[in-house]
């Protein structure tokens, strides 16, 4: 048991959270607004795509995260153009978004690079050491030493828990989606919101995109985002769209993710030890079902 509940495990337990913490940060403003956003796997793989492709163009990692988040942005209004412009289903929408990311991901990647299955970047994000924690046992072995993004994350959680609590914009948001008639007599657009909350979604599922193809690991593989983006909008609805239940449920998904690659060394098989957080992820949806009807019949009586 010591040498599975190890330093290494919750290294990886960070690293696997983070992309998923990161998309459900962008989920739970959808969520907020009153869109079904499960298009969000598309998003990630797509952010993940441009983030490679463009630092193996230019040899820079700031320079793929950018364009990670630009391209995040491009398809966020491209499901807000079907979702809210021409009120079609989202959850069509968003699998429509989902195949079609994959199948052209995979398409650009033998017409641009000639290659198939993965493409490898020298450029990486930075892992960033802390002085006074890297020092401590075991604490500071999991916390120091980690990619920059880990500890950004960190810091989105905090300001979206203001934006959304604490601001007139946050405000706005949960209006939009709860109830957009009182909105719209107060002089806002709805609909507006909507396109900003997708839009934010898609630049928070880029930057995830570029966490998993390089803070992860320095590459990009067909499929890669590995239905996270589903993930990620399990943890919202668990979470109850908020950003610091979000992130711990993230963080849950990323402890037994990182348990199934440790049971490996155990001559357990991948393909069993591979299912273990999606198995998580469903039981957490059911306990979030049962919950609500459970309070749906207290309410009732």
């Amino acid at each position: 048991m010591g040498n599975i509940f190890s330093v290494g495990l919750f290294q990886q337990m960070l690293r696997s959270a983070t992309p998923v913490a990161l998309a459900g940060m962008g989920g739970l403003m959808t969520e907020h607004a009153g869109i079904m956003n499960i298009g969000m796997d598309g998003m990630i793989l797509m952010g993940a795509f441009a983030a490679v492709a463009v630092s193996v163009a230019t040899g820079s990692a700031f320079l793929g995260v950018l364009a990670a988040i630009l391209v995040g942005m491009l398809v966020g209004l491209f499901f807000a153009l079907f979702v809210v412009k021409f009120k079609s289903d989202e959850f069509i929408i968003g699998t429509a978004l989902n195949i079609l990311a994959d199948g052209l991901t995979v398409f650009l990647l033998w017409a641009m690079f000639n290659v198939r299955g993965t493409l490898r970047t020298d450029a990486g994000l930075p892992t960033v050491e802390i002085p006074l924690i890297e020092g401590i046992p075991f604490l500071g072995q999991v916390l120091s030493g980690n990619s920059l993004f880990v500890y950004l994350t960190w810091g989105l959680v905090f300001a979206m828990f203001c934006l959304v609590y604490k601001t007139p914009w946050g405000f706005w948001v949960r209006a939009a989606g709860e109830k957009p008639g009182t909105l719209r007599t107060a002089g806002i657009s709805p609909d507006k919101v909507k396109w900003a909350s997708s839009v934010l979604c898609g630049a928070f599922c880029g930057l995830a995109g570029a966490q998993l193809a390089l803070g992860n690991v320095t590459m990009f593989s067909e499929g890669m985002s590995n239905s996270r983006g589903y993930v990620a909008f399990a943890c919202v609805i668990f979470g109850g769209a908020n950003p610091v239940k979000v992130y711990l449920a993230a963080l849950m998904f990323g402890f037994f993710d990182a348990l199934g690659y440790r049971l490996q060394e155990y001559n357990i098989s991948a393909d069993l030890t591979a299912i273990i957080p999606y198995v998580i992820t469903v039981v957490m949806m059911v306990y979030v079902v049962v919950m609500s009807n459970r309070k749906k019949k207290a309410a009732a009586q």
